[in-house]
């Protein structure tokens, strides 16, 4: 094994090798409750698309890379968080965000505990400065990239685009007889479409001060440890002293759904995490969830898994964001 690649595998500290070859490698990453996996494939020197698929809601994302890197991520599936100074600003499906990593980077929060994304990671240091040599008339240097979005440490976000969901749906999907070459144009695509996005355009950042974050996470929390109980935003906001309006932007805002549909979601996840890891029956993992009927507990599991009980547990090997799910 190259020097190279050795010293990649050791910038993982706490993650697991699952399989390797000349084009890419795939990590398994252990969270404090439950688990990531990231496809890493590399690109040009010093820039490479990173897939993460996510069944976690903390965990240690960050790779030996250093401070100044250049990150540009999309979020297909499920809602990341980012501390921004006092507030916290939350990735929905469809945004884009670009930040530049800092020094003292902390580990990523996921408040569902479901997610799928892609980074586009950029070292302005390795990356080559001649990208712009096969677009004369455009300035797509990575650090234009990073003066034009990050300057002063700030960070840009926009929501969900028509130009923004055609450059990053066809990296979910890329045939691998051409995956190496597709991978270049698409990064070039990206930058291009990136030095020409006007900066006035993208839409607030839709952050929350740090006091309604912790109000949706406890009302998350309590949620969970009471999830045979119908309860209503009259009745959390009786229990939080807050009112039923704050209650109800706070918590949309940090998990992107009320509470009831949070309660849901969060009850097919685990099922589905059932179906993953264990041979119990469909009907005897719908009982768990307080579902007496097998057709009620697939219509839920269907509304937010995507697909049936059944399906979902034969198509395991495809939970995954990546253009084709290794075998593990």
């Amino acid at each position: 094994m190259a020097t190279a690649k050795r010293n990649e595998i050791s910038a993982y500290a706490q993650a697991t090798v699952l399989h390797q070859d000349s084009a890419h490698t795939v990590y398994r990453l252990h969270g404090a409750d439950g688990e990531v996996v990231q496809t890493v494939y590399p690109v040009f020197p010093g820039i490479e698309i990173v897939y993460h698929d996510v069944h976690a809601t903390v965990c240690a994302m960050q790779r030996a890379q250093a401070p100044g890197c250049l990150e540009i991520h999309h979020c297909r599936e499920g809602r990341i968080a980012y501390p921004y100074g006092d507030a916290c600003f939350f990735l929905a499906p469809g945004d884009l965000a670009i930040v530049q990593r800092s020094a003292g980077a902390t580990p990523a929060r996921f408040p569902t505990g479901h997610y799928h994304g892609i980074t586009v990671s950029i070292d302005p240091a390795r990356a080559p400065d001649c990208l712009s040599c096969f677009l004369e008339d455009v300035e797509v240097r990575p650090s234009a990239l990073i003066e034009k979005f990050c300057a002063d440490a700030a960070c840009f976000v926009t929501r969900s685009s028509q130009g923004v969901a055609h450059i990053f749906s066809e990296l979910y999907s890329v045939p691998e007889t051409i995956r190496k070459g597709y991978f270049k144009v698409k990064i070039l695509e990206l930058l291009l479409f990136l030095s020409a996005f006007p900066v006035q355009a993208a839409q607030p950042q839709h952050s929350y001060p740090q006091a309604q974050v912790q109000l949706a996470e406890q009302i998350g929390a309590y949620l969970l440890a009471n999830t045979e109980r119908r309860l209503t935003v009259a009745e959390l906001s009786q229990r939080f002293g807050a009112s039923a309006t704050l209650i109800n932007s706070s918590f949309r805002g940090v998990y992107g759904m009320s509470p009831a549909a949070f309660l849901r979601a969060q009850k097919m996840h685990s099922a589905a995490q059932l179906l993953r890891q264990t041979d119990r029956t469909v009907l005897d993992i719908a009982g768990q969830f307080g579902y007496d009927n097998g057709s009620k507990f697939a219509k839920a599991f269907r509304d937010v898994i995507g697909v049936s009980p059944n399906a979902y547990r034969s198509g395991i090997d495809c939970d995954s964001c990546a253009p084709e799910a290794p075998a593990v």
